[in-house]
């Protein structure tokens, strides 16, 4: 049996766009919403180099990763041809217009995974420009 947690309204998100969930550790889940009113949540970690999902651009059941324009499967978190590589894809429902994430996935697929760090942050030092 689940133990699903709202995390917010399928109106929250914008229609070909998504709204990040963040977790006390670990990379942000990423929830997007299709044209057809379709919810998927993702992490929000490209399987290439960790690029936000949550800030590509959704068109039919597939995000392009902002960083590097990989096509990842909404339904799978799959690369698409010819690329390859997956992010874990979390199980949801909408209930009442509430979108619910399992809790427990929630609280454990991908948070040992490293949070992209972006900038000229590098080991823990801050390099000049």
């Amino acid at each position: 049996m689940s133990n699903w947690k709202t995390v917010c309204r399928v109106d929250d998100i914008p229609v070909l766009g998504s709204r990040r969930v963040t977790r006390p550790q670990g990379p942000a889940v990423a929830v997007f919403r299709n044209d057809q009113n379709e919810v998927f949540a993702l992490l929000d970690r490209c399987p290439h180099k960790g690029g936000p999902l949550s800030q590509g651009i959704v068109f039919g059941k597939s995000v392009a990763c902002p960083l590097h324009n990989w096509t990842i499967g909404l339904a799978d978190g799959c690369a698409k041809e010819p690329d390859v590589g997956c992010t874990p894809h979390f199980a949801l429902q909408v209930v009442d217009g509430n979108v619910q994430l399992d809790a427990t996935e929630l609280a454990t697929l991908g948070v040992d995974l490293a949070v992209p760090v972006a900038g000229p942050l590098l080991r823990g030092v801050i390099h000049p420009a």
